[in-house]
């Protein structure tokens, strides 16, 4: 089962390696020139992806060896917002109402979900564009609704929820290397 694991994991790496190398350079890209622009990176997700939301934002700010972060926050992360929005507008406003109070044109939201149906994010996402925002989908297999509202939107060819979230963490650490190279004096 172990070799199993491992042999999806890498046909699925390698899927991404052969189909999304474009993809990836934009996102990478779109995150560069809004953050040249004085911009923020805003990133969303539930479960795991909102752990890997924490994750990617930590490495923007925290940016080891590097003087200055950069400006990136987790929507996931704030439990008294979260907790208060979800008792009173419901569970699929935790998003929309940060995105509402925090986010401006031209920043980057990052929604990130294995199904790409989210309806917490989705909604985000939606408001996000509305409002002049960048939009960036991270999804599984067929990319859902958010292929169908974001700028940008890089599916993971797998309905395997542990293996999207996988590559969706290796394609946050290559975006986050190739806009840290642009930003490695600053």
């Amino acid at each position: 089962m172990i070799s199993e694991i491992i042999s999806e994991h890498l046909s699925i790496v390698n899927k991404i390696q052969q189909l999304c190398l474009t993809d990836l350079q934009r996102f990478a890209e779109l995150c560069v020139d809004g953050l040249k622009r004085g911009n923020r990176l805003y990133l969303m997700g539930n479960g795991g992806s909102a752990a890997d939301c924490q994750h990617l934002a930590a490495e923007f700010v925290g940016r080891l060896h590097f003087h200055k972060g950069l400006p990136a926050i987790a929507l996931t992360t704030d439990t008294s917002v979260l907790t208060a929005v979800g008792n009173d507008y419901g569970f699929d406003a935790i998003f929309t109402r940060q995105i509402e109070a925090l986010v401006n044109p031209g920043d980057i939201v990052i929604g990130m979900s294995t199904s790409g149906n989210s309806g917490n994010v989705t909604q985000a996402i939606k408001l996000a564009h509305e409002m002049g925002a960048v939009t960036i989908g991270l999804s599984g297999q067929g990319g859902g609704m958010l292929r169908e509202i974001c700028d940008l939107c890089i599916s993971v060819p797998s309905d395997v929820t542990a293996r999207v979230q996988e590559v969706h963490i290796l394609i946050g650490h290559i975006v986050f290397e190739l806009v840290n190279e642009v930003f490695k004096d600053a």
